[in-house]
């Protein structure tokens, strides 16, 4: 059964490992069904030292007022004898502590790297894991100690936060709930007991536990406690003696407190009948033991959730694309990769496999058309603009045959006007060009699993279209600068001449100038 408690953990740190997961994740609903152990009472109850007795190891922070102030979630993992101990975070993987002082420490920086150093409290867990030839497998959760009023530090809401944390891990119906009570304080003030009996009435799911049973004034025992008849609960209490501080201070060994912890129950003659069942040890293997006949009882509905999860985790791992490679050449390959399928799926839509390339080809067959049409040509063929153009490129010699200078200069201005519809052609199709972009990136599969690659994919590409239309105008408005320098021999043989006068070319001065010889002149220019 051992294994099951095992697997249990492996799922547990499976799930804190890819914690960071959104609500839609499968991961928090397999954490909150696997049954787990959370360790409740007052400050100063005497959670802590019945923790590190369990553990066997003096690991946890100590202190005046609220030390925990974050949840700790403690993974045990039994070794075989003779193996060496030491214990992992789930913030520092792969990071072996062997020295527990050393993992005192950490617990506080990381509580402070959360919380600063104050007084306030955080729901954000801690993860640790202790492998151990002297644990038990079990999986603990340290919870902040249960407070009636707020200290200098901490804000006037700290009574109910803390509350609500602990109740938040306790309510779960896969919980079972340690209550950790002082044996020299009444049980009907208990912080434990009170929250323990609203989340579980019946007692189902809780055991309690009594502390700092040594320290009863002289007169007083724990019997009636520990037999159930001050308070009965459906497991059977369980006495424990921690260290005390002049034990602590002198760095007593966990096992010779054990030891003498031991020593005390069987020694005492009110608790002499009792001994078999008291101690940090029996605790330990009673919560092992029943964990797993609760993990025993749940394994249908795991199973169950476990193949729904990994269904969902397979389809999450194939919604995120293949691995990303570890080292530079892999990974400038993949980006390559990734890329020209951008391309490919971008080619597509300018070749018509996919929709958006026939939008280019309606700019220049209909948009472009329809602006030129739309182009003031008469008011710049109009009888007065002709007469203007070719009296001023005649200068003081009229012309002798055609007004050629004339004819450049009328078709000059009116191609001019064609700058603005040829330039808002090479705008559409930057426009269209920069949507496909678009396109082909929410297309490309591979993208949406790199973000970060997928900006800058797009900035790249919209960068290169910016730069791309640039340069198209540029060659387009060059374009219409040529077409307005080039006039071919053909066009001036076909002279504008006077057909009521029989085509005679040899005009006075005067007639030059008429408007029939104008408005043919205009009808050439337009022509041409």
């Amino acid at each position: 059964m051992e294994n099951l408690i095992q697997l249990v953990n492996r799922l547990q740190r499976a799930c804190t490992a890819l914690g960071d997961h959104g609500e839609e994740s499968a991961l928090p609903t397999l954490w909150d069904a696997l049954p787990s152990i959370a360790v409740v009472g007052g400050q100063s109850s005497g959670k802590s030292s019945v923790l590190e007795s369990i553990v066997g190891k003096d690991f946890l922070p100590r202190g005046s007022g609220i030390v925990t102030r974050r949840p700790l979630v403690l993974q045990l993992h039994r070794l075989e004898q003779g193996s060496r101990e030491y214990a992992e975070f789930g913030h520092l993987p792969r990071k072996k502590f062997t020295d527990f002082a050393a993992v005192r420490k950490e617990i506080a920086d990381e509580t402070d790297r959360e919380t600063g150093r104050s007084k306030q409290i955080s729901s954000v867990p801690i993860y640790l894991s202790i492998y151990s030839p002297n644990v038990v497998n079990l999986t603990l959760i340290d919870l902040p100690g249960l407070t009636k009023v707020a200290v200098e530090g901490q804000s006037d809401s700290i009574v109910a936060d803390i509350e609500n944390m602990v109740r938040a891990y306790i309510e779960k119906p896969n919980c079972i709930i340690l209550a950790v009570s002082p044996a020299n304080q009444d049980l009907a003030t208990s912080d434990a007991i009170k929250i323990s009996r609203e989340v579980d009435p019946k007692g189902e799911r809780t055991f309690g536990v009594l502390t700092k049973i040594d320290l009863m004034d002289k007169g007083t025992d724990a019997v009636d406690m520990l037999e159930g008849r001050s308070y009965k609960l459906q497991f059977p209490w369980i006495g424990v003696v921690n260290r005390s501080q002049a034990d602590i201070n002198k760095n007593v060994d966990m096992i010779a407190a054990r030891r003498r912890e031991k020593e005390y129950f069987s020694s005492t003659p009110e608790y002499r009948h009792l001994a078999s069942r008291m101690g940090s040890e029996h605790l330990g293997k009673v919560m092992s033991k029943h964990l797993e006949a609760v993990i025993k009882s749940r394994i249908p509905g795991l199973q169950s959730l476990i193949n729904k999860t990994i269904i969902d985790l397979e389809s999450e791992l194939s919604r995120l694309g293949k691995p990303i490679a570890t080292d530079a050449g892999g990974k400038l390959y993949m980006v390559m990769e990734v890329c020209r399928t951008f391309d490919g799926i971008f080619k597509e839509h300018l070749d018509g496999v996919r929709p958006g390339g026939d939008k280019i080809y309606n700019v220049f067959d209909n948009q472009l058309p329809a602006a030129l049409k739309r182009l003031q040509f008469d008011k710049q063929l109009s009888m007065d603009n002709v007469r203007k153009l070719i009296t001023e490129a005649d200068g003081y010699q009229p012309h002798l045959i055609a007004p050629e200078q004339g004819y450049r200069r009328l078709i000059e201005s009116s191609l001019i006007s064609i700058k603005g519809p040829a330039e808002a052609a090479v705008d559409a199709v930057h426009a269209i060009l920069k949507d496909l972009v678009h396109k082909s990136i929410s297309e490309t599969a591979e993208l949406k699993q790199y973000p970060s690659l997928r900006v800058e994919v797009n900035g790249a590409a919209v960068e290169s279209l910016e730069r791309m239309r640039d340069e198209s105008k540029k060659a387009t408005l060059q374009l219409v600068e040529m077409e307005c320098s080039y006039l071919t021999v053909d066009f001036f043989r076909k002279l504008p001449q006077d057909i009521e006068k029989g085509g005679n070319p040899t005009h006075s001065i005067f007639d030059r100038y008429n408007d029939s010889y104008l408005r043919r002149i205009g009808g050439q220019t337009q022509f041409a």
